[in-house]
């Protein structure tokens, strides 16, 4: 069991929602809670330089939010840290801060290689490297299940489908958990700068490889395709493998954490789930639910408007925080019980509308590899070390979680 200290709506007036220190060491729920009832769009304060921002937390208007990319726009950043430093220079370029024709034409493309059928082969490999994780760390007796199980299989799903040589995965990996977050207190901006700049000149490299054909991957097809009559150019190949590479690995690997941990501290939802009371579609819904591995989405208002009654000027930072949409009492019943059969599961951990998380089906391919793996070969699960947080103020989850697992 994993305990955070509760922070009670009183303390609100001195949050700053920005810090990644609070996500990752305090449970917010109460004020969720008492947000979503007393006052559902919150203006966080200007904090030293940091403009304010607003956040909303009624699912009902989150997903009013999402769904409204003329009046709440994307191209300002889709998150806090580059939304309070002055805006994302990838705007208009790469799919996430992209709204308008721009960003269907790019969807369009992309998505080709997101169905179903073109990921039959990714996600059978994801089934097998499942077992094979998990084997391991049943032989081996201990594991830590964020570094030796969930570490591999997200990335090696993405990295295949961008062709990312085998070789440079750990590398990727690494990057990647330093770019939204960290699994330390202490790490500064600057730290996750020097990581998405590492990411981009990766991705830089690959495009121009791509250039030169011979090769069947997303990167190939970015780089032999034309958006709006036009080829993109090798920065819109390297911006859009970058928010690949990001949203394929970091949410995934989060959610299989998080569940791993939740069916620890829910031990009769795990026999639930074993006895086959429970189905594994139905359970990773709940997971994603429970999970919401990225807490919030910003937008930009693109001029004066209202969100839930209250004015929002045109320019204003809006986030919409998941974490507190995916507990709203007034969609869902018991909102705070672990329930692997909740049905219907109205969850935003992909977000909604326009900008729905174009690797959902593979994410969700990923986790119910993961609780079917943990159904079929896991008897029982200790928890053998304390568990560690990401420090983030966009992700949420944990980047260690000492297990034992034995086999059943």
């Amino acid at each position: 069991m994993t305990t955070r200290p509760t922070i009670a709506p009183g303390d609100l007036d001195t949050l700053n929602l920005a810090d990644p220190r609070l996500h990752a060491e305090s449970d917010l729920s109460a004020v969720w809670r008492h947000l979503r009832e007393v006052e559902p769009v919150h203006f966080n304060p200007p904090v030293g330089s940091a403009p304010g921002f607003w956040v909303v937390t009624r699912h009902a208007d989150v997903t009013s939010v999402y769904r409204d990319s003329t009046r709440f726009t994307s191209e300002g950043g889709n998150v806090l840290e580059t939304l309070l430093a002055g805006g994302d220079s990838a705007a208009g370029r790469m799919l996430a801060i992209t709204d308008g024709e721009r960003h269907a034409g790019l969807r369009r493309l992309l998505m080709t290689a997101f169905t179903p059928r073109a990921l039959e082969p990714v996600v059978a490999s994801v089934r097998r490297t499942v077992r094979r994780l998990l084997r391991d760390a049943i032989e081996r007796g201990t594991c830590d299940f964020a570094v030796d199980v969930a570490a591999g299989i997200p990335l090696g799903a993405i990295c295949d489908l961008l062709g990312v040589p085998d070789s440079d995965r750990a590398h990727v990996l690494a990057l990647t958990s330093s770019a939204l977050g960290s699994h330390d207190a202490d790490s500064t901006a600057a730290d996750a700068w020097i990581a998405k700049s590492e990411i981009l000149l990766y991705f830089a490299g690959l495009a121009r490889d791509r250039r030169e054909g011979g090769h069947a991957d997303v990167v190939a097809l970015l780089a032999s395709s034309r958006v709006g009559g036009l080829p993109l150019d090798d920065d819109e190949i390297m911006l859009n493998c970058y928010s690949l590479i990001l949203g394929g690995d970091e949410t995934a690997r989060l959610s299989m954490i998080g569940a791993a941990l939740a069916l620890l501290d829910h031990p009769g939802q795990f026999r639930a789930l074993k006895q086959g009371d429970v189905g594994v579609g139905t359970a990773v819904e709940e997971m994603l639910r429970w999970t919401t591995p990225a807490l919030h989405s910003g937008r930009t208002a693109t001029a004066d408007t209202e969100i839930g009654g209250r004015p929002v000027g045109a320019g204003d930072v809006v986030t919409v925080w998941n974490a507190s949409a995916n507990r709203d009492e007034r969609v869902f019943d018991t909102p705070d019980r672990l329930r692997l059969d909740r049905t219907p599961n109205k969850h935003v951990t992909f977000a909604y509308g326009p900008h729905f998380c174009l690797g959902a089906y593979l994410a969700r391919a990923e986790i119910a590899a993961v609780l079917a793996g943990l159904r079929d070969l896991v008897a029982t699960m200790e928890q053998t070390g304390p568990a560690k947080p990401v420090y983030s103020n966009f992700l949420s989850g944990l980047s260690s979680l000492p297990l034992a697992l034995r086999a059943g």
